[in-house]
């Protein structure tokens, strides 16, 4: 989840690209020109480059500080802010280098900041490094003036992370499966984010998400209960690994935008994700459900499943509901 625009339904204008905005409660953001005109389509990049890191390497040829440079990339995001799911598969190609492994196979990030586009460092620690696993953190940072985009200026904290690395191609064990798949129709029957009548995000530019009908109406009219659901993949049939299953555990918009509740902004506090398999290639099938919305936060619990219909990843991320 990224912040919106805070009011529902209000407009405002977006000065550095001459647009108006209106918040349609996340799914999209409905961009105007003030004559008319539509506003050209985000950039596309894929998601490999947008996640692409490089360590720093000191004087012995293979050995590495453990620090890497990367960019968060223009257009993942909503509003100019990074996607959660983004910023932790972002830190998880670094995370996954230091480790010498390449699937995380449990991840949890905190989020101490909006991740903005630009150069940015990820510092990373090996904790421990065992037979199967390689325990890994990270410290995500980015320049405390934007204006400011060298490499060494970056001292504002954006993500804390840890993680468990493995191979998972070599998962081996006995297996119960007490679940199935959400029930979703067609993909060419679910609703898509890409609409030209519908402009979205930059984030939905990026990937491609087809939402249960019965869940995508939010804006105009809520379900009454706190769920999503849809399929998700990359585009142009772009491979999904472990770490593009990161991404899926935060591509579709909010549950609580279909509780009825007064909320359209809710910023992640902590997000956890399990890996448990290599997805096949294919749609992904995700769902995504919120039980408790108490005290100012909320949980989003949620499953993804590959066109196989094995489970691939599980997810749960505490969010905050701002107070006005």
């Amino acid at each position: 989840m990224v912040p919106l625009v805070p009011t529902p339904y209000k407009c405002g204008p977006h000065v550095e690209q001459g647009l108006i905005v209106c918040d349609v409660r996340a799914l999209a953001l409905v961009w105007f020109r003030a004559d008319g005109v539509w506003p050209p389509r985000f950039a596309r990049m894929r998601f490999e480059q947008a996640t692409s890191v490089r360590a720093r390497h000191l004087t012995e040829p293979d050995e590495t500080s453990g620090t890497f440079e990367a960019a968060i990339a223009e257009d993942w995001g909503i509003h100019g802010n990074a996607n959660g799911g983004y910023l932790v598969a972002l830190a998880a190609r670094a995370m996954a280098q230091r480790a010498g492994r390449p699937d995380p196979a449990t991840i949890t990030a905190h989020y101490l900041a909006p991740g903005k586009p630009g150069k940015i460092l990820i510092e990373t620690e090996l904790v421990k490094e065992g037979r199967k696993f390689a325990t890994v953190t990270a410290s995500m940072r980015g320049a405390a003036n934007p204006s400011d985009d060298s490499t060494e200026s970056k001292s504002r904290p954006i993500l804390q992370v840890m993680g468990a690395f493995t191979d998972l191609s070599a998962a081996t064990g006995p297996e119960l499966v007490d679940g199935s798949p959400p029930d979703l129709p067609p993909v060419q029957d679910c609703t898509g984010t890409d609409s030209e009548e519908m402009f979205s995000p930059e984030f939905f530019n990026q990937v491609e998400v087809r939402l249960h009908p019965d869940d995508a109406r939010f804006s105009v009219r809520p379900s009454g209960e706190a769920l999503t659901r849809g399929y998700f993949r990359l585009l142009d049939d772009e491979p999904m690994d472990a770490i593009a299953l990161l991404l899926a555990t935060d591509a579709l918009p909010p549950t609580v935008f279909n509780a009825n509740l007064p909320v359209s902004w809710v910023p992640t506090v902590e997000l956890t994700a399990h890996v448990r398999a290599q997805p096949v290639p294919g749609w992904l099938r995700c769902e995504f459900r919120t039980r408790f919305v108490t005290g100012g936060f909320l949980e989003e619990d949620g499953l993804v499943w590959d066109e196989s219909g094995r489970m691939v990843a599980q997810s749960r991320q505490l969010a905050l509901i701002p107070q006005d």
